[in-house]
């Protein structure tokens, strides 16, 4: 008798209309699906290619009806090189390090993470996380994660970032840093694509542009690029996203 192996369904679900963290005045949906078991790695890389980004176990798209403001970005880390004002940043942080570490939660990495919410973010939902809110985001996933510490030439801890490793790529899911230092959350983007053309991954996922987003929109200054519309990854241009020309060509 020969035995089949069958996969187990893969279930996806949409969430309640919330207010939208990015646009005032709008609202968002989500399409969202668990990430479990042996095959939840792969799963991600897949979903992460269709423009998915991930939390905690949880893989999710923006479904919000008549807006497609959110669009999956990736830097084309193969190509890229640093620009001026890249070089001179790296210059600038010379003395801080980064360190691969283990999804596990630190009291300092906490304290950091409140400082950064309270200064940056003090009016979103991120700003009341507790320390056992902040354990779950960081080791709550059966995928390959860890955190990027950046350090001073002291050993304090000045920023972190929540990073996936992916089959063809890193994505970057959550940054904090020392609030009342300049560059820092460009220098954990850069030594992201640094890791990946030394590992010989293609790109950096950077989760969601909004170009209306202030805070949201630095990401097209990392070019190349490309971004996911109707389906298909394309290079980041004016020719892609019109209303965008004059970011773009900076």
């Amino acid at each position: 008798m020969t035995m089949h192996r069958t996969r187990r369904p893969q279930f996806f679900y949409t969430t309640a209309p919330l207010p939208c963290p990015y646009l005032p005045g709008r609202m968002e949906r989500k399409i969202v699906t668990e990430l479990t078991g042996a095959g939840a790695d792969s799963l991600h890389d897949r979903l992460s290619r269709a423009g998915f980004r991930r939390s905690h176990n949880i893989a999710y798209s923006p479904v919000c009806p008549a807006c497609q403001s959110c669009i999956p970005i990736r830097i084309l880390a193969d190509q890229f090189r640093p620009g001026r004002t890249h070089r001179k940043l790296l210059k600038a942080l010379s003395g801080v390090t980064a360190h691969r570490m283990p999804a596990r939660a630190s009291a300092e990495q906490f304290a950091l993470f409140q400082r950064y919410q309270q200064r940056r973010h003090q009016d979103g939902d991120m700003a009341a996380m507790g320390f056992y809110d902040y354990r779950a985001m960081v080791e709550d996933t059966p995928i390959s994660t860890g955190i990027v510490e950046f350090r001073g030439p002291d050993g304090t801890l000045l920023g972190a970032c929540l990073t996936d490793w992916l089959n063809d790529g890193l994505s970057a899911v959550y940054s904090f840093y020392a609030p009342e230092m300049a560059g820092l959350g460009t220098l954990a983007i850069l030594w992201l694509v640094e890791e990946a053309q030394r590992t010989g991954q293609p790109y950096v996922y950077l989760g969601y542009w909004v170009p209306q987003s202030r805070k949201m929109a630095y990401k097209a200054a990392f070019r190349p690029a490309e971004v996911l519309r109707g389906g298909v990854w394309q290079r980041l241009d004016a020719a892609v996203v019109p209303e965008m020309a004059e970011l773009i060509a900076e």
